[in-house]
């Protein structure tokens, strides 16, 4: 619901606050399947620190009324006839992949240590460039906000 909520929104603030809340499920998801480790980064990582450069994105652009009817123009029943049919496909393989499981996955708690060695060990080289990705985000909207600040003054 919070999920549906997020895209149908009107307004970019509700979003965000939808997210948060599709965050905090997911968390709870990860507490409930025996990985509490998972449930504390995601409430601190996702819902804490990435919700806060979220709505400082927002108020950075503050789009105002030329925003908001851009926005209403992306909920055209036309627009979304691509992202329908690749979510129906998403879902029925999500089916198909819980209808073939057999029995419990995981019986175990994943420990912080196990965590930090498949990370570091044979995915270092998928988490460094995640890293360089979200230096160079950071860095580029540096720059687009400091070019914006710049035109004001």
């Amino acid at each position: 619901a919070a999920a549906i909520g997020m895209v149908l929104s009107r307004n970019a603030v509700h979003s965000a606050l939808f997210l948060v809340v599709n965050f905090c499920t997911i968390a709870v998801f990860y507490l409930v399947l025996g990985s509490p480790l998972l449930f504390v980064v995601q409430i601190a990582v996702y819902a804490g620190a990435i919700m806060v450069l979220f709505v400082f994105v927002i108020m950075m652009l503050n789009l105002g009324e030329e925003g908001d009817a851009r926005e209403r123009g992306l909920l055209q029943p036309s627009i979304w006839a691509g992202p329908t049919v690749l979510s129906l496909l998403l879902f029925a393989e999500l089916l198909y992949m819980i209808s073939t499981i057999e029995g419990p996955v995981s019986t175990q708690a994943v420990s912080a240590k196990e965590v930090g060695l498949a990370l570091f060990g044979p995915y270092v080289l998928a988490v460094e460039i995640a890293a360089m990705l979200l230096l160079a985000g950071l860095v580029g909207s540096f720059h687009l906000g400091r070019r914006y600040l710049e035109r004001e003054e």
